[in-house]
């Protein structure tokens, strides 16, 4: 009897596994068919990213990160001149619900950006210090996940804000940060943003070191997504030869491991609107940015045809 009893519980204990198993598999599959809201990937034309799921008609999105995964998607969103970042998880075949991440805040937050390890999400606000509550100006911050929480926003210091403008962040492989920023002691403060790098040492962010003149110039330089091996990036600029309010360009760095002159991407990216926002994936295949108020996306094969011009 009690060999009977126990080759019937290991009976359904296989077909326990085996029923655990496919339930496994088949939330794998819906989750690779929703990967990207089950949008067809895009070739070398760029087209509107998920639209009237995330890119919708009757509001301005802009900005977006996506975890290397593809379950996490972070993306900021205009509503009535308030910049806000939402989010949406894929479980099991299904994106939730976007929700805004600060949902009872008067400030706004907007570019996010996750860093390589994805434990901390960057992104932009106006929100005062704790030692400043009267601040005006544009910091980053950022939050840390912990357990699968986020904590409550940090700013991200003195090394990196000043009393004027940051804007956007994106990350080399080893933590050090790009973004753009204003400096106090420059003229020309409506276009005086200009590219900067932080080395990011021993947990912390160093002295900014402003890029040379093949990315800056006197005009407007901010936006700016970095390869994690620092082989390329993309940003916005306002120059004279640019088609709209704000064009990107593309740079690449040379044999000796300095970065080229910047080009001006050609009309199958730039419009007469405004183009910024630029992000690629993890796995290096498509590029994101955003036009004309809606987020797009192309394979990021199109950077090759930039290389050597």
């Amino acid at each position: 009897m009690k060999t009977i009893l126990k080759s019937f519980l290991c009976i359904l204990l296989l077909a326990s596994s085996f029923s655990s198993n496919a339930q496994k598999t088949e939330d794998q599959a819906s989750n690779a068919a929703m990967l990207y809201f089950a949008q067809d990937l895009p070739g070398k034309t760029p087209a509107v990213f998920a639209p009237g799921v995330i890119s919708k008609p009757d509001r301005y999105e802009f900005g977006c990160t996506i975890s290397g995964d593809g379950t996490e998607f972070y993306f900021g969103v205009d509503n009535n001149g308030k910049m806000e970042t939402h989010r949406t998880v894929l479980i099991n075949g299904k994106w939730s619900r976007q929700e805004n991440i600060f949902p009872n805040e008067p400030y706004g937050y907007n570019d996010p950006m996750f860093t390589p390890d994805e434990k901390r999400l960057f992104f932009i606000s106006n929100r005062p210090t704790k030692s400043n509550k009267n601040k005006q100006d544009i910091d980053i911050w950022y939050i840390e996940r912990t357990n699968g929480d986020w904590s409550e926003p940090i700013n991200a210091g003195s090394e990196i804000n000043n009393n004027l403008d940051q804007y956007y962040s994106s990350f080399t492989a080893d933590g050090s940060l790009y973004y753009g920023s204003r400096m106090p002691d420059e003229k020309n403060l409506g276009y005086s943003f200009d590219i900067y790098k932080s080395p990011f040492v021993d947990g912390q962010f160093t002295t900014p070191i402003k890029l040379p003149q093949e990315i800056n110039t006197d005009r407007y330089e901010a936006d700016v997504f970095v390869a994690p091996d620092e082989s390329y990036m993309v940003f916005c600029s306002i120059r004279p030869e640019g088609f709209g309010r704000g064009d990107l360009y593309i740079s690449f760095k040379d044999e000796n491991g300095n970065w080229k002159k910047a080009v001006h991407m050609d009309k199958s990216i730039n419009t007469k609107g405004h183009e910024l926002c630029p992000f690629v994936t993890k796995d290096g295949k498509y590029f994101f940015y955003t036009s004309n108020e809606d987020i797009y996306w192309v394979s990021s094969d199109i950077f090759e045809a930039y290389r050597n011009r």
